[in-house]
Protein backbone atom coordinates (compact mmCIF):
# COMPACT_ATOMS: atom_id res chain seq x y z
CA UNK A 1 0.00 0.00 0.00
CA UNK A 2 1.45 3.61 -1.06
CA UNK A 3 0.41 6.71 0.27
CA UNK A 4 -1.17 8.83 -2.28
CA UNK A 5 -1.19 12.07 -1.35
CA UNK A 6 -0.44 14.02 2.18
CA UNK A 7 -2.73 16.89 3.71
CA UNK A 8 -1.44 19.56 6.16
CA UNK A 9 -3.92 21.71 8.23
CA UNK A 10 -2.58 24.62 10.65
CA UNK A 11 -3.56 27.40 11.54
CA UNK A 12 -3.00 30.79 9.55
CA UNK A 13 -0.49 33.75 10.99
CA UNK A 14 -2.64 36.31 12.67
CA UNK A 15 -3.04 39.68 11.00
CA UNK A 16 0.12 42.06 11.95
CA UNK A 17 1.71 39.15 13.58
CA UNK A 18 4.87 40.15 11.42
CA UNK A 19 4.96 43.43 11.19
CA UNK A 20 4.30 42.60 15.75
CA UNK A 21 7.53 41.31 15.72
CA UNK A 22 9.45 43.79 14.15
CA UNK A 23 8.59 46.24 15.90
CA UNK A 24 8.74 45.03 19.39
CA UNK A 25 12.45 43.49 18.39
CA UNK A 26 13.41 47.27 17.16
CA UNK A 27 12.80 48.17 20.40
CA UNK A 28 14.61 46.20 21.91
CA UNK A 29 11.45 43.95 23.79
CA UNK A 30 12.48 40.26 23.48
CA UNK A 31 9.76 38.01 22.01
CA UNK A 32 9.58 34.23 22.88
CA UNK A 33 6.41 32.09 21.18
CA UNK A 34 5.35 29.55 24.03
CA UNK A 35 2.94 26.99 22.53
CA UNK A 36 1.68 23.39 22.90
CA UNK A 37 2.35 22.93 19.06
CA UNK A 38 4.55 19.88 18.00
CA UNK A 39 8.45 21.87 17.79
CA UNK A 40 7.94 21.42 13.78
CA UNK A 41 5.02 23.26 13.80
CA UNK A 42 6.09 26.18 16.19
CA UNK A 43 9.24 26.68 14.50
CA UNK A 44 7.49 27.13 11.31
CA UNK A 45 5.12 29.59 12.47
CA UNK A 46 8.18 31.53 14.62
CA UNK A 47 10.04 31.66 11.36
CA UNK A 48 7.03 33.23 9.08
CA UNK A 49 6.55 35.74 12.33
CA UNK A 50 10.03 36.69 12.41
CA UNK A 51 10.39 35.24 15.81
CA UNK A 52 13.64 33.76 17.11
CA UNK A 53 13.04 32.27 20.79
CA UNK A 54 10.49 29.45 20.97
CA UNK A 55 9.50 27.26 23.36
CA UNK A 56 7.18 23.89 22.10
CA UNK A 57 5.11 21.62 23.45
CA UNK A 58 4.37 23.32 26.47
CA UNK A 59 1.00 22.09 28.29
CA UNK A 60 -1.24 25.33 29.62
CA UNK A 61 -0.17 24.70 33.28
CA UNK A 62 3.56 24.82 31.85
CA UNK A 63 3.08 27.71 29.98
CA UNK A 64 2.12 30.00 32.86
CA UNK A 65 5.75 28.43 34.32
CA UNK A 66 7.64 29.47 31.55
CA UNK A 67 6.63 33.31 32.50
CA UNK A 68 7.70 32.58 35.96
CA UNK A 69 11.02 30.90 34.45
CA UNK A 70 11.56 34.79 32.37
CA UNK A 71 10.38 36.94 35.61
CA UNK A 72 12.71 34.82 37.87
CA UNK A 73 15.62 35.86 35.43
CA UNK A 74 14.68 39.49 35.88
CA UNK A 75 12.44 40.30 32.89
CA UNK A 76 8.72 41.98 33.10
CA UNK A 77 6.88 39.71 31.31
CA UNK A 78 3.89 40.81 28.97
CA UNK A 79 1.55 37.90 28.10
CA UNK A 80 -0.50 38.11 24.69
CA UNK A 81 -3.32 34.53 24.13
CA UNK A 82 -6.23 34.46 23.00
CA UNK A 83 -7.52 30.69 24.55
CA UNK A 84 -8.30 28.74 27.73
CA UNK A 85 -4.78 27.35 27.23
CA UNK A 86 -3.45 31.04 27.82
CA UNK A 87 -5.32 31.81 30.90
CA UNK A 88 -2.52 30.83 33.91
CA UNK A 89 0.39 32.10 32.14
CA UNK A 90 -2.38 35.45 31.54
CA UNK A 91 -2.90 36.01 35.28
CA UNK A 92 0.90 34.83 36.32
CA UNK A 93 2.66 38.06 33.75
CA UNK A 94 2.66 41.67 34.94
CA UNK A 95 0.53 42.61 31.99
CA UNK A 96 -2.00 39.73 30.17
CA UNK A 97 -3.08 40.72 27.16
CA UNK A 98 -6.52 39.29 25.79
CA UNK A 99 -7.28 39.56 22.12
CA UNK A 100 -11.09 40.03 21.93
CA UNK A 101 -11.53 37.32 19.80
CA UNK A 102 -10.38 34.97 22.21
CA UNK A 103 -12.32 32.94 24.82
CA UNK A 104 -14.15 34.56 27.39
CA UNK A 105 -11.69 32.76 30.31
CA UNK A 106 -8.83 34.44 28.74
CA UNK A 107 -10.52 37.95 28.47
CA UNK A 108 -11.60 37.62 31.80
CA UNK A 109 -7.77 36.60 32.89
CA UNK A 110 -6.38 39.22 31.27
CA UNK A 111 -5.40 42.79 32.61
CA UNK A 112 -6.06 44.10 28.91
CA UNK A 113 -8.50 43.32 26.30
CA UNK A 114 -8.01 44.27 22.64
CA UNK A 115 -11.28 44.32 20.89
CA UNK A 116 -9.84 43.76 17.42
CA UNK A 117 -7.84 40.37 16.88
CA UNK A 118 -5.01 42.39 14.86
CA UNK A 119 -1.83 42.11 16.50
CA UNK A 120 -0.84 45.69 16.23
CA UNK A 121 -3.09 46.62 18.45
CA UNK A 122 -0.33 45.63 21.22
CA UNK A 123 2.19 47.95 19.77
CA UNK A 124 -0.30 50.34 20.47
CA UNK A 125 -1.48 49.65 23.81
CA UNK A 126 2.09 49.55 24.39
CA UNK A 127 2.80 52.80 23.14
CA UNK A 128 0.40 54.05 24.68
CA UNK A 129 0.73 53.01 28.36
CA UNK A 130 4.24 54.49 28.09
CA UNK A 131 3.19 57.19 26.61
CA UNK A 132 0.57 57.96 29.68
CA UNK A 133 3.38 56.90 32.14
CA UNK A 134 5.43 59.40 31.01
CA UNK A 135 2.97 62.37 31.30
CA UNK A 136 1.89 60.97 34.66
CA UNK A 137 5.58 61.53 36.07
CA UNK A 138 5.90 65.04 34.46
CA UNK A 139 2.68 66.27 36.01
CA UNK A 140 4.23 64.56 39.10
CA UNK A 141 6.77 66.81 38.47
CA UNK A 142 4.95 69.83 37.91
CA UNK A 143 3.00 69.29 41.11
CA UNK A 144 5.62 68.75 43.23
CA UNK A 145 7.90 71.68 41.86
CA UNK A 146 4.82 74.18 42.09
CA UNK A 147 4.69 73.23 46.29
CA UNK A 148 8.21 73.29 46.87
CA UNK A 149 8.70 76.49 45.81
CA UNK A 150 5.28 78.16 46.59
CA UNK A 151 4.67 76.68 50.19
CA UNK A 152 7.60 77.92 51.69
CA UNK A 153 6.76 81.24 50.04
CA UNK A 154 3.27 81.22 50.69
CA UNK A 155 4.57 80.19 55.05
CA UNK A 156 6.73 83.92 54.70
CA UNK A 157 10.44 82.36 54.26
CA UNK A 158 11.42 85.07 52.11
CA UNK A 159 9.96 87.75 54.30
CA UNK A 160 12.79 88.11 56.82
CA UNK A 161 15.60 88.30 54.08
CA UNK A 162 13.83 90.20 51.18
CA UNK A 163 10.32 91.27 52.47
CA UNK A 164 8.62 89.29 50.45
CA UNK A 165 5.04 88.00 50.94
CA UNK A 166 2.64 85.55 48.63
CA UNK A 167 -0.72 86.82 49.10
CA UNK A 168 -3.67 84.83 49.35
CA UNK A 169 -5.23 85.84 46.11
CA UNK A 170 -1.27 85.38 44.19
CA UNK A 171 -1.40 81.67 45.85
CA UNK A 172 -4.80 80.79 44.74
CA UNK A 173 -3.98 81.96 41.39
CA UNK A 174 -0.90 79.98 41.75
CA UNK A 175 -2.22 77.10 42.58
CA UNK A 176 -5.01 77.25 40.22
CA UNK A 177 -2.01 77.58 37.28
CA UNK A 178 -0.97 74.38 38.47
CA UNK A 179 -3.77 72.84 38.51
CA UNK A 180 -4.26 74.05 34.78
CA UNK A 181 -0.68 72.91 33.43
CA UNK A 182 -0.96 69.38 34.72
CA UNK A 183 -4.81 69.23 32.95
CA UNK A 184 -3.25 70.67 29.48
CA UNK A 185 -0.13 68.24 30.12
CA UNK A 186 -2.31 65.25 30.17
CA UNK A 187 -4.45 66.33 27.58
CA UNK A 188 -1.63 66.09 24.74
CA UNK A 189 -2.85 62.28 24.95
CA UNK A 190 -5.62 63.04 22.62
CA UNK A 191 -3.34 63.64 19.97
CA UNK A 192 -2.05 59.94 20.47
CA UNK A 193 -2.51 58.32 17.68
CA UNK A 194 -1.54 54.35 17.05
CA UNK A 195 1.56 53.62 14.44
CA UNK A 196 -0.64 52.58 11.23
CA UNK A 197 -3.88 53.25 12.47
CA UNK A 198 -4.06 49.92 14.23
Amino acid sequence: MRAAGLVGIGDPLRDGARDTAAAFETSGVRLVLITGDHPATAAAIAAQAGIERVRAEVPPAAKAKEVEVLQASGRRVAMVGDGINDAPALVQAEVGIAMGSGTDVAIEAADVTLMRGDLRGVVAAVDLSRRTIRIVKQNLVWAFGYNVVLIPVAAGLLYPLWGILLSPILAGAAMAFSSVSVVMNSLRLRRWRPVNGH
